[in-house]
């Protein structure tokens, strides 16, 4: 303190002013609590994972177009987790089959190209080619044009594409992949199928994975089955979407609830064999209609307060019971420092065979009402 007097003379004579005291530096460091370094939404948890098995033999999308009917069903199957695999069997028949709805929209769709080839009506808004962009007042003149010229050039894209090998052959894929799925998009809506009505590649475009069995009968059961085990064998799925009304799959729904899998089941039969037996059914309409999906989220609650129900309740197993009175005997035999001479858990009686005489006479439940009234 002296040192700083001398070396800081005051400005006024005889009084000394001391220096204010400079502001406390401000740390510029931020103090960060290991806390707050989480993040703050909370880790999202592991969704089940879910499989939809589609009987295509039993139940076809008849009434409904076959990509609606696919991505309505896999937007109602992620109510219940993450939809990890779709699966579709049936066999050649089921693909050539066409509706008697899409019979009639072609029917209808061949009177008006009449009509308009006659020049008795006329479209209010032209024919676009999706392709080219080209306008046209006639359907007939629009898939004639498609076939002449854009179907040509696939071709010819998918002669390239087969000839070249090796790394030619990946650079021609990458270059005409986006033309060859624009070709793809607009022959969808120009062109009809040759067999069936596409249910096979509507499908496929959905994300399915669609396989043709062979014509045998219950061939595409059989071959669901084993998919179905084989999936649940190798624990890939916790929920089983399974698409059918053919009471056939009824052992295998049970055998899922046994290895504790959920099961849900899309049909149009109300008092079906698989929906008594399934954990949660839905009618076509329902899927379509969304009204599956709402249901979902209710039917995903009543799962889990049933699982906390059951990790809750007491289960009485008589060879665990067995086992746990045996090594508690062995314990207290072996335990000969705690017993000597009468001795037990610190409490002593002068005649350890008296003590032995009263706990022989009743129970520790029974109340001794005798020796309290003569007392």
């Amino acid at each position: 303190m002296s040192s700083l007097l001398d070396s800081t003379p005051p400005s006024t004579p005889g009084k000394f002013k001391p220096e204010k005291s400079p502001p406390p530096l401000i740390s510029t460091t931020l103090i960060t609590d290991s806390s707050n370094l989480t993040p703050t939404e909370n880790p999202r948890k592991p969704h089940n994972s879910v499989a939809i098995f589609w009987d295509l033999d039993n139940k076809p999308p008849n009434s409904f177009p076959p990509y609606e009917a696919a991505f309505k069903l896999k937007k109602a199957a992620s109510s219940f987790g993450f939809v990890k695999y779709m699966v579709a069997y049936a066999n050649r028949h089921a693909f050539s089959y066409v509706p008697h709805v899409v019979k009639e929209q072609r029917k209808e769709r061949k009177l008006l190209n009449h009509l308009e080839k006659k020049g008795v009506i006329k479209p209010v808004e032209p024919y676009l080619c999706r392709v080219c962009g080209r306008r046209f007042y006639n359907n007939e003149k629009l898939i004639n044009h498609f076939k002449q010229i854009h179907e040509r050039e696939q071709q010819k894209r998918l002669n390239q594409i087969e000839s070249a090998r090796g790394k030619r052959r990946v650079n021609l894929v990458a270059k005409y992949a986006m033309k060859m799925q624009k070709y793809k998009n607009a022959a969808r809506d120009v062109l009809t199928p040759k067999v069936g009505y596409g249910l096979a590649d509507e499908l496929k475009r959905a994300g399915f994975w669609v396989t043709t069995v062979s014509d045998k009968p219950q061939a595409a059961d059989v071959a669901l089955r084993e998919h179905i085990v084989d999936m649940m064998d190798k624990r890939r799925a916790e929920c089983l979407v399974l698409v059918s009304d053919d009471s056939d799959f009824v052992g295998v729904l049970k055998e899922a609830k046994l290895r504790c899998v959920k099961t849900v089941v899309v049909g149009d039969i109300n008092d079906g064999a698989l929906k008594r037996v399934a954990d949660a059914e839905f009618s076509w309409q329902e899927i379509l209609m969304g009204k599956a999906k709402k249901e979902a989220v209710s039917v995903v609650g009543k799962w889990k307060d049933r699982d906390i129900l059951k990790k809750l309740e007491w289960t009485y197993n008589p060879e665990e019971q067995k086992k746990f009175v045996v090594n508690a005997f062995n314990d207290y035999n072996g335990d000969t420092d705690e017993i000597d001479n009468g001795d037990f858990d610190g409490f002593s009686d002068e005649n350890g065979a008296n003590c032995m005489q009263k706990e022989a006479v009743g129970a520790w439940w029974e109340l001794n009402s005798e020796t309290e009234l003569i007392s």
